[in-house]
């Protein structure tokens, strides 16, 4: 009878191959690991760690590397805040671009390369997005001519004194009163009144 009941029980439980591993929160835990690893990648620095530490040298590593470009897919790439992370995750699945991350000088070119594309993104991307539009002409009313005076004729003893004063720079009625360039202004006025002190 014991034999009957070991028999009924091998029975009933099905082979280790067949079984599926069903994970308790339905892959969230794994989702937001692979999340946070693949959003670690945009990060030269740490690409360098990798690199230094010998992980590049693990064949599982790379097969892992290679199993998360499915991150590449539009179903996951919404789910990422970092989309350098995806150019290097490409750049990664060549062995060349995985040695040369070892070498701090690459590393350093990386991260440059890295913040000159952040800090002129934007402006190149709205140069070529949003172009300016060209100036809608403007048709000016007609304004009638004021009167013209006679001009009184000028000494020419006021003439040769005018001559020899130095000409206001046109720079002092664009800057407004106060600002560093009108002080900047005043500055050389003053050095050209030294000047001409010492020469007189």
């Amino acid at each position: 009878m014991a034999s009957g009941t070991e028999s009924d029980e091998t029975a009933d439980t099905p082979p280790l191959t067949n079984t599926i591993y069903k994970d308790p929160d339905d892959g969230r835990q794994r989702f937001l690991l692979e999340l946070e690893f693949v959003q670690c990648l945009a990060n030269p620095t740490y690409i360098h760690y990798l690199a230094q530490n010998r992980y590049f040298e693990d064949e599982a590593f790379i097969g892992y590397l290679k199993y998360l470009q499915y991150w590449q897919r539009p179903d996951y790439t919404k789910f990422i805040m970092y989309p350098h992370c995806l150019f290097f995750l490409e750049q990664l699945q060549n062995a060349n671009f995985r040695n040369a991350m070892a070498h701090p000088a690459n590393k350093e070119l990386a991260h440059r390369q890295q913040f000159y594309f952040w800090k002129n993104y934007r402006n190149n991307r709205l140069k070529h997005i949003l172009p300016r539009p060209l100036p809608e002409p403007v048709a000016a009313p007609p304004t009638p001519a004021p009167p013209q005076q006679p001009v009184p004729p000028v000494a020419a003893t006021t003439v040769s004194v005018t001559a020899n004063a130095p000409a206001p720079s046109p720079m002092q009625y664009a800057v407004p009163p106060g600002s560093a360039l009108a002080k900047n202004e005043a500055r050389n006025s003053g050095v050209d009144r030294r000047k001409r002190k010492k020469e007189g």
